[in-house]
């Protein structure tokens, strides 16, 4: 037992966290924990009509100490004691205000219930005037300091988000040092960090997400922050100077960390990045491969041999060196609601019925019984009954911009909408269309893709949606004319997170071996129907020119976007 090496991966994702212990040589999985943050669940500290989302780091805190140690405690001691590293992947852009010490405001008696305080989640769009302006302002300078990425900021992302912040909450604006990540203070925390200019950033959230670039050496220059807004000049410029791989060591667990999770003192920290770069080292992504991380969002991920020389790509999510595998570009796009869309229909046919049923009179446990009966396998029920439909140019056509639109060409203004309805448009059917615009919204990444001169040579799906739903992958499968490998493995992106520590581990010499020996493989592949996939050419079609009537007829005044022919 004591010549083999354990690694942990801990995957932070929207509403739960999860721990992953496994074996450093081969992948094998000793132990999984999973933790549902308490306050996320309840709806604290978020108004989604104001497309306000945020996450009190306790939450965070409480779901490391509960998940590592409940893994710990499922495996031997002997596996315990030879425990190499541990790598933790968050949601992004998901940052936050700190102290001068990395601290989180929000731990700070008088902002605990603070919203402003507190994390915002990757999809609170609070941001959408000051990403706006970020966009208008870069076309001042003669350096484009937006072009890796993608050319459009996004409301979603980091210097929207602290902008916002300060103009938003003076208490909170002077009490704020600096601005960080999740996916950075996370082995901060671990580590014991006390000084918040001693944080390492990665590179992964910091060129996506922050622009940062070597090419223009790091970040943007103090005067474009202070132009932007004078509120800027009152934190140091720049945050931070230097950015590190995945594969970089953050430090060492800290005493307190290490007694808290019951792991060696020795034990390695990796410094952190994105859960969907993450997941798609999880799932062994390849060259030219789009690697799609499907749940309620998705994050399309490829990367390309640095040597290979793609010109950069307007209208995604940043084009990074380094950002998924170190020594390839990664490149990132994605939609900004994919399984929230199923979700939000589920709950818009359930929750008059569940709330008729809670306050009623019938037995508690009858209650319990009848609101789990119809909630459970809801959508799986749907996309039985959705399979088996007709499907002609006149049938429900559906709008995929339930938040916005990630990619191409970023525009958090535009709206979903449901079209061709009548009176025998049933739940079946509308789930169908919905389903279908989802399939659109990632053929039109792939189209993008293919505009500029990226080939494709197919899909690595990864995530829940990809491993539950039979019925949208073999959709996605006709509606993309792509071979589409779902991975086998049920925790991707911690499974990525703990090939990530194998290799500050020194397990491995790089993370493209990491991959290759702890890889779970494909548990199987969806092929187009070539029928099928034809009508859904001529309904795409169809897609695009009601995107672009929608978005120039209804939404074109306060969008200031270019269409999408």
């Amino acid at each position: 037992m004591g010549k083999e090496s354990y690694v942990i991966g801990v995957d932070y994702g929207t509403g739960s966290v999860r721990a992953l212990l496994a074996n450093a040589q081969n992948g094998n999985e000793i132990a999984v924990s999973e933790f549902e943050f308490p306050r996320w669940k309840k709806g604290m500290y978020c108004d989604s009509s104001k497309n306000r989302f945020r996450q009190h780091p306790l939450d965070y805190m409480e779901g490391l100490e509960h998940t590592v140690r409940e893994v710990v405690a499922k495996a031997d001691r002997g596996i315990v004691e030879n425990v190499r590293a541990i790598t933790v992947d968050t949601t992004g852009s998901t940052p936050v205000a700190v102290d001068s010490k990395g601290v989180p405001l929000a731990l700070n008696k008088a902002f605990e219930h603070n919203p402003n305080a507190m994390f915002f989640l990757w999809k609170d769009h609070t941001a959408i005037q000051e990403a706006h302006e970020i966009n208008e302002h870069s076309k001042k300078f003669a350096v484009d300091y937006l072009k890796y990425a993608g050319g459009i900021y996004s409301p979603e992302w980091f210097w929207a988000k602290l902008l916002h912040v300060l103009r938003e909450d003076a208490e909170v604006a002077k009490a704020c040092a600096s601005w960080v990540e999740h996916c950075d203070w996370m082995p901060f925390l671990l580590t014991g960090g006390t000084d918040i200019r001693e944080m390492k950033r990665g590179v992964c959230a910091a060129g996506h997400k922050a622009l940062w670039s070597e090419a223009h050496g790091g970040l943007p220059p103090k005067d474009f922050f202070v132009q932007l807004d004078p509120l800027m000049d009152k934190l140091q410029h720049p945050l931070f100077t230097r950015t590190y791989g995945s594969d970089t060591i953050a430090g060492k667990l800290s005493p307190y960390w290490a007694e808290k999770l019951g792991l060696p003192i020795n034990t390695l920290v990796g410094v952190g990045a994105l859960d969907a770069h993450v997941g798609a080292v999880g799932g062994q992504i390849e060259p030219y491969y789009l690697s799609k991380v499907m749940g309620t969002s998705t994050c399309d991920m490829m990367v390309a041999p640095g040597g290979d020389g793609i010109d950069l790509i307007k209208g995604i999510c940043g084009q990074v060196d380094g950002s998924i595998v170190p020594g390839m570009v990664g490149f990132e796009a994605g939609q900004s609601a994919f399984g929230d869309v199923y979700a939000w229909f589920q709950d818009l046919l359930t929750a008059t019925t569940f709330k008729a049923i809670r306050d009623s009179d019938i037995h508690e446990r009858t209650k319990e019984q009848l609101l789990e009966g119809i909630s459970k396998g809801l959508l799986e029920r749907l996309g039985e009954e959705a399979s088996r439909l007709p499907l002609s140019m006149n049938s429900e056509l559906a709008m995929d911009w339930f938040n916005g639109r990630r990619t191409p060409e970023a525009n958090p203004y535009v709206k979903g909408a449901l079209l061709n309805l009548n009176l025998g448009s049933d739940a079946a059917r509308i789930y169908r269309a919905l389903v279908e615009s989802t399939c659109f919204g990632a053929k039109r990444i792939v189209e993008h893709f293919g505009d500029n001169n990226v080939p494709l040579k197919g899909i690595i799906a990864l995530g829940g949606v990809a491993r539950k739903s039979n019925y949208v992958m073999q959709m996605m499968a006709d509606v993309l004319d792509l071979p589409i490998k779902v991975h086998n493995a049920e925790q991707t992106c911690a499974m990525g997170a703990a090939m990530l520590a194998a290799t500050v581990a020194g397990v491995h010499q790089d993370v493209q071996e990491a991959m290759g020996k702890m890889g779970h493989g494909f548990r199987t592949t969806y092929h187009p129907n070539g029928d099928r996939t034809a009508l859904y050419g001529k309904r795409y079609e169809l897609y695009k020119s009601t995107a672009n009537f929608l978005q120039d007829t209804c939404m074109g005044s306060i969008t200031g976007q270019e269409d999408l022919r």
